[in-house]
């Protein structure tokens, strides 16, 4: 079939269609994936508790942060029912990976898979990373100003996350944010909230038995990984929707007609086994293409859609130095002109 022109992308379903022969889940692989990783969690937690040497007890709290962000991508993939082909084993499997992250499973379903991925990059729909406009930043109190400009700074990925998506939209979040209120959104509350509980408590236990500080091991064994884990999770939803060439919509029809799920996405590569290291989750335009393309096979569509659609798809080579040019520039977003600003409303990307 011939490449599509870089201004012409076909409707969804053909473009799923083109990826059906991939579209193929392993229960075998993946429950492999899930005991791989909870065994290299336990590890390294026992490594924070066991080796009473600092150093490498803060080594071993930081591998656990990025192994926690290992587990919530396979938790990811089973809320999107495309980890394995059984449904209740995904959800199942979804909610266990999901606890070292402290992620209410369906709370997760619903801002993510619904609203993420149904809107993404809808102004007033999609809340992750959502631009301000020029007018919008000015009306807030200044002190909320300020939160922004750190949210916006590169160096705080892990508070945004922190704040405005796990603690206002995870933790038991309030009706105006999640209006709708279900009985399982209280039980997987609750079920992050014990697993927190028993997870201190138990460092509290080792501290007392192994003659080590309750403030340290506290520090090296809780704190420190799910600080990791925020940095990480924030980083990552930020990069994969925000490049200067990404654009935002307040109205949806336009948003309707830019092909938001192939448009929105940014495909950052990486060397050195990175991309591999976090279960391909940065092959990021095929998993919004088709969600039920299971992780192990995203990089096999992405080469799919990339081949098919030059020109069509922003492929990104990641580098700190893009990412502070990024961060620079990216800070508020003009929805007439349809281009990003700096904080004083100065154009700093194309229209």
């Amino acid at each position: 079939m011939p490449a599509p022109s870089a201004d012409f992308i076909p409707h969804r379903k053909v473009i799923r269609a083109w990826l059906l022969p991939i579209v193929k889940k392993n229960t075998v692989y993946a429950l492999g994936l899930v005991v791989t990783d909870l065994t290299l969690f336990a590890v390294l937690l026992a490594v924070t508790v066991l080796l009473a040497w600092p150093v490498l007890q803060v080594l071993a709290g930081i591998a656990a942060g990025l192994v926690i962000g290992r587990l919530f991508i396979l938790g990811h993939d089973a809320c999107h029912q495309s980890f394995t082909p059984h449904r209740r084993l995904n959800r199942w499997l979804g909610r266990l990976v999901f606890m070292p992250s402290l992620t209410p499973y369906s709370l997760w379903g619903v801002g993510h898979n619904v609203v993420h991925h149904g809107y993404t990059n809808l102004k007033d729909f999609d809340f992750i990373w959502q631009p301000l406009s020029l007018q919008g930043y000015q009306r807030l109190p200044v002190w909320r100003q300020t939160l922004e400009r750190v949210y916006r700074s590169g160096w705080a990925p892990w508070l945004y996350y922190a704040l405005e998506i796990w603690w206002k939209r995870m933790v038991f979040p309030s009706r105006r944010l999640m209006p709708a209120r279900r009985r399982i959104f209280i039980i997987d509350g609750l079920l992050v909230t014990c697993v927190a509980a028993a997870w201190t408590l138990g460092l509290v236990y080792a501290a007392s038995a192994t003659g080590q500080s309750v403030l340290w091991l506290l520090c090296v064994g809780f704190a420190l990984p799910l600080f990791v884990w925020n940095a990480l999770i924030g980083f990552v939803v930020y990069v994969h929707h925000t490049h200067t060439s990404v654009a935002w919509y307040d109205n949806k029809a336009d948003w309707s007609e830019a092909s938001p799920f192939v448009s929105t996405t940014v495909h950052l590569t990486f060397g050195a086994g990175v991309g591999t290291f976090l279960h391909h989750i940065m092959e990021h335009t095929a998993h919004h293409v088709d969600m039920s393309v299971p992780l192990y096979r995203l990089k096999q569509a992405q080469a799919l859609l990339e081949a098919r659609l030059p020109g069509s798809i922003i492929v990104q080579p990641f580098s700190w130095a893009w990412y502070a040019r990024t961060t620079s520039a990216c800070k508020l977003y003009d929805f007439e002109q349809r281009c990003w600003t700096d904080f004083e409303g100065r154009r700093t990307s194309q229209a």
